[in-house]
């Protein structure tokens, strides 16, 4: 047999809540303060506020704690399967012996960078116009056919197939099927719209027999921010706003919101809404027509009564055609009578006022011709005064160089320069000696 011994030294004998508080000690000094994601699970609220649950993922899970104070903080109600990304301190709870994050803070995973780029997004599209209400069109009221993109498996084209058999069962609906989650998502339902936008403009690609629609329904059921992410793409929000027809954005619920939905011409809360904004129930527009006919069938018989009354007056005033002729004949004679007189006043007044310019046209013309003299006479005294061979008589005398250019001032001459002097009865050539200033 072989005599056991210990061999080094012996453990040290801890105490229970001793190694608890060291264990404790020795992982707040190696991972505090401390991040971690992943997947909610087993979350509760005790009556004291404080709420426990676990965060998971495919390799481990760890208990966490967030007092009342922290969860009055959170602006969204964390809810079982939710990503999420929680800072805190890492220690044991004691009582228990469990590893425990305290959680001081918590926000879906990913959520804060998606709504800055969200926020960044949509400020520069508003400031490109893309949001203008100036461009926003009204919907049709009657539309001869209804196009629809969404996931053909998905709860929103159920809720809209059963709102538009409901009120607008005769009008035909064309769906296009898209994804809508996921990184393939955008380009797919981008395509989707350009289908319907060549069914809607006449394209020669439109499928044979399909209708043309006269609006569109853009539409998905709720979801988290992730979830709703494909309709925030940019290359979407322009196609939106390229919609030869108006389109309405149905995307989550009441509370949520996309780049799609300020593109849109109208956005509804949920993809029902949007079914309904874009069908008036058939029973309306039957009331509507009924009340129509029956005012257009009052209108014409009164119309029918007002006439037969006028002809009943017309019958009554023509009497008999003999004597309804001999006025007629009357009125007639007396004016050609009428008319004759004023023609021949008028012939005798142009006669004499012919006479009158006749004799006026002489004396018109003799006063014209005088003041016509008058005036020819004072423009060549004006013009005899500016006569600049009346100045140079006076001793002075036209100073030019030899580019025949006026010579005014000492400024424009060197000494030793020629010039030519114009004087009243001829031209002199001097030299400049020494030009000065006065």
């Amino acid at each position: 047999m072989f005599e056991r011994r210990n061999v080094g030294l012996e453990p040290h004998v801890w105490e229970v809540g001793a190694l608890c508080r060291a264990v404790s000690d020795a992982l707040q000094a190696r991972f505090n303060p401390v991040a971690v994601r992943g997947e909610l699970t087993g979350f509760s609220r005790a009556a004291s506020g404080h709420c426990y649950f676990s965060i998971k993922d495919g390799q481990g899970q760890i208990r966490c704690a967030m007092f009342k104070r922290v969860a009055s903080l959170m602006g969204f109600s964390p809810r079982d399967g939710e990503l999420v990304e929680v800072r805190g301190r890492i220690g044991v709870y004691e009582a228990r012996g469990d590893l425990q994050l305290v959680v001081e803070s918590m926000e879906r995973a990913g959520q804060g960078a998606l709504f800055e780029q969200f926020l960044r997004l949509k400020a520069r599209l508003e400031a490109e116009g893309l949001f203008d209400g100036a461009r926003k069109r009204e919907l049709p009221l009657f539309p001869r056919a209804i196009g629809v993109v969404t996931s053909p498996g998905a709860a929103a084209w159920h809720d809209v197939m059963t709102a538009l058999k409901r009120r607008v069962p005769h009008i035909p609906v064309v769906l296009v099927p898209a994804l809508v989650q996921g990184a393939q998502a955008p380009a797919s339902i981008i395509r989707a719209l350009q289908t319907l936008y060549g069914m809607a403009d006449g394209s020669p690609q439109r499928s044979i027999g399909a209708p043309a629609p006269d609006v569109i329904l853009l539409v998905r059921g709720g979801g988290s921010i992730e979830d709703l992410w494909a309709f925030n793409d940019e290359q979407l929000a322009r196609t939106v706003v390229q919609s030869p027809v108006p389109l309405v954005s149905g995307v989550g619920h009441e509370t949520d919101f996309t780049i799609a939905d300020f593109c849109a011409d109208l956005r509804a809360p949920t993809p029902t809404a949007a079914a309904e904004l874009v069908s008036q129930p058939r029973e309306v527009w039957l009331r509507a027509l009924a009340l129509m006919r029956e005012r257009l069938g009052e209108s014409v018989q009164g119309q029918l009564d007002r006439h037969a009354q006028r002809l009943d007056m017309a019958a009554r005033q023509i009497g008999r055609p003999s004597n309804l002729v001999a006025r007629q004949r009357l009125a007639l004679m007396q004016r050609a009578q009428r008319l004759r007189q004023s023609l021949g006043q008028q012939l005798h007044a142009s006669d004499k006022r012919v006479e009158q310019l006749g004799a006026a046209l002489p004396r018109a013309m003799e006063r014209s011709a005088d003041r016509l003299q008058q005036r020819l006479e004072r423009a060549g005294t004006r013009l005899e005064l500016l006569n600049p061979q009346h100045v140079l008589a006076r001793g002075y005398a036209l100073l030019s160089d030899e580019n025949g250019r006026t010579v005014s001032s000492v400024t424009q001459v060197e000494a030793g320069d020629a010039l030519h002097a114009s004087v009243a009865d001829g031209r002199l050539d001097v030299v400049v000696t020494a030009p000065r200033l006065l």
